[in-house]
């Protein structure tokens, strides 16, 4: 009898470490697809390596190499193999649990750093359409402008007299008589993640909970394999 639960333990996992080898590809090649296709990375300029596109890129590798040492350890019953894929999804949980305690105790302080980080983008790309040239950063705002149907960080104003075509609510636009979003981009986005907040910390503690079942999971067989004298076969 526990011959057999161990033996469905063992398929299980190697299920769903091959599910989720599969899911960190595709989140893998999404990433790479917004790499080569978007240019959202100037609108936070000092975080501009950590723009969507390389966080779904790293997301992905961790993904599939995490789930991948899990299906191939619990396979093929490898003592190493399987305390490693314990470890990192440990490491893993405690990096997420930090991230999340940081956000939630220094969100004043987050709040100002992208307030600021937005204004020296937004001022940037005011000065990048002097000229009447399209820019990445302007790309970047008109993406978000259009997305939120928002104009500037606070209000149209921000952009002085150089206000996008992004921001224009009704036609015809670029006339003075134009009339454009009156809501600015950075409540918008403020007041949208405020609504996806509970959405996204639900998504943690389910990510967590499947983290911790991996970890008995692993150990469990790590367990058995090291009492039956399997070693650390390959």
């Amino acid at each position: 009898m526990a011959q057999n639960c161990l033996k469905c333990l063992k398929y299980t996992m190697c299920m769903v470490n091959f599910l989720c080898f599969m899911c960190g590809t595709a989140v893998f090649g999404f990433g790479v697809f917004l790499m080569l296709n978007t240019k959202v990375s100037a609108l936070i300029p000092t975080l501009s390596t950590l723009n969507l596109a390389n966080t779904l890129f790293i997301t992905g590798i961790i993904i599939t190499c995490v789930s991948f040492l899990g299906f191939l350890g619990a396979l093929k019953e490898n003592r190493c193999l399987l305390i490693t894929f314990f470890i990192l999804l440990f490491i893993l949980m405690l990096v997420e649990l930090t991230v999340a305690c940081l956000l939630l105790v220094y969100e004043k302080e987050i709040d100002r750093f992208l307030e600021k980080d937005l204004t020296e983008s937004l001022m940037k790309s005011r000065e990048s359409t002097k000229g009447g040239n399209s820019t990445k950063n302007t790309d970047d705002w008109d993406i978000i402008q259009v997305t939120f149907q928002c104009c500037g960080i606070h209000n149209t104003s921000d952009w002085k007299d150089k206000v996008p075509l992004s921001c224009c609510r009704e036609s015809p636009c670029g006339l003075k008589t134009a009339v454009y979003w009156e809501a600015g981009c950075y409540n918008k986005l403020k007041v949208w993640f405020e609504e996806n907040f509970l959405v996204t910390g639900v998504g943690v503690i389910v990510l967590c909970i499947i983290e911790v079942l991996g970890m008995c999971f692993s150990m469990t067989l790590f367990c058995h394999i090291s009492r039956s004298g399997l070693g650390y076969k390959l």
